[in-house]
């Protein structure tokens, strides 16, 4: 990443890669189980915990000032998504939680005789609350199928069971499993085109590429701020007509308007203002960036532009460079996109199995030599059961834009030492 800013100094805001197993620098190549976090996060978090803690409505400085951060946390998120409308930014638990209550509110608009389209590329969490919810209301769910060699939507077979039925898609942007990107933006107009409303998971999209709900034209969007180097909050984003007109299931007598019509109960505010300061990484990145390009760039949201869409490409060389690297070794088998030249089709995440060695064999191995990475299915089960890889599943090593090619280098030396 050749810029004013160079990967050493942003290496330098995250202060667990400073971190060390057996006198070796770690391998922090768990990303897509949750990213490491910048200084400016827990700071942030710990001032909020001193300054100002206390609950929102209140008359007395400290409640108004949660209020504000509230606000300026939602408005920050909707520059990310690539919105103004930050009021139907909501906020929760995680992803999983927030998902299964939209699920309990979308589904009310089901009847017998609905179908519902989920894929067998998605992490669980955009599956199994929809497939439930159908169940409650006798909708049908149909399960979108996947080409086995590359890990990819089969989009003749979306085609073929998107019809006027359709009342509903789930769908990931990219696979936490094995990094497959999603054509997200044909698929919401072909649904679209028939009365579809789209649910896009982006949490393991957001902190690799650029998100644009205005032009994607979603319905609703999910992220979790762990994954874009933040803290464990999830958050929702829907269409204004969609959230001021399902029911939202909550305690009364909480306000009826945007956006605490849907946040229930008292939030993580800590961790909300945890979500400002990761947006605002990002957002400065673009702005060391704009020193480096001289481009017009002077909002937030076009600074977040900036910065995401250079991230994207040098994860490009990044998975390029892994790419080649597992494929050079015979013991390796990768599933999913192997092709360097089709980078531009998935994020830096990659999935494998070694031909003599359990994955939990090959994750004890490299975390001795201070490589971090996940075993198992990560909760992708429709894609593993596909596949035919469980109760096992496969090795996952997952990067990020502060990850280096020698980190790769040590990664593909250890593999080939195991």
């Amino acid at each position: 990443m050749v810029t004013v800013l160079t990967l050493e100094q942003i290496r330098a805001r995250f202060p667990a890669l400073s971190r060390q197993i057996d006198g070796r620098p770690a391998i922090y190549f768990d990303g897509p189980a949750g990213s490491q976090v910048p200084a400016s996060v827990p700071r942030a978090i710990a001032d909020y915990m001193i300054d100002h803690n206390a609950n929102r409505g209140g008359a007395f400085a400290s409640s108004r000032e949660t209020d504000g951060i509230v606000l300026a946390a939602q408005k920050a998120v909707a520059d990310l998504f690539g919105t103004p409308e930050y009021e139907q930014v909501i906020f929760g638990g995680n992803m999983t939680s927030l998902t299964f209550a939209m699920s309990r509110a979308i589904a009310t608009e089901w009847n017998p005789g609905d179908e519902i389209l989920v894929t067998r590329l998605d992490h669980d969490a955009n599956v199994s609350p929809w497939v439930l919810a159908a169940r409650d209301r006798g909708a049908t769910v149909r399960h979108i199928d996947i080409d086995p060699e590359t890990c990819t939507l089969d989009l003749d077979d979306f085609r073929r069971k998107l019809s006027p039925r359709t009342k509903f898609m789930a769908l990931g942007c990219a696979s936490n499993a094995v990094g497959t990107r999603n054509p997200v933006r044909e698929m919401i107009r072909e649904a679209h085109a028939v009365g579809c409303l789209v649910f896009l998971d982006a949490v393991h999209f957001a902190p690799h590429a650029p998100i644009d709900v205005v032009e994607w034209d979603c319905d609703f969007i999910a992220a979790s701020a762990y994954k874009f180097f933040g803290p464990h909050v999830g958050t929702v984003w829907g269409k204004r007509t969609h959230l001021e007109r399902l029911p939202a299931y909550k305690v009364r007598p909480s306000a009826e308007t945007l956006p605490d019509r849907w946040m229930t109960g008292t939030q993580n505010f800590e961790g909300i203002a945890g979500v400002l300061a990761c947006v605002e990484y990002l957002a400065d990145l673009g702005r060391e960036l704009k020193r480096d390009t001289r481009a017009d760039t002077t909002t937030r949201r076009e600074a977040i532009v900036l910065a995401m869409g250079r991230i994207e490409i040098y994860e490009r060389e990044l998975s390029a460079h892994m790419l080649r690297l597992l494929s050079s070794n015979p013991e390796i088998r990768v599933y999913g996109l192997s092709d360097p030249t089709r980078c531009h089709e998935r994020v830096p995440t990659f999935s494998f199995r070694h031909i003599r060695l359990s994955p939990r064999q090959v994750a004890e191995q490299l975390a001795a030599r201070g490589i971090f990475v996940w075993n198992g299915n990560y909760y992708a089960l429709p894609l593993t059961e596909r596949l035919g890889l469980e109760p096992q599943g496969m090795v996952r090593a997952g990067l990020l834009h502060y990850n280096t090619t020698d980190e790769v280098d040590r990664f593909a030396e250890a593999l080939r030492d195991l």
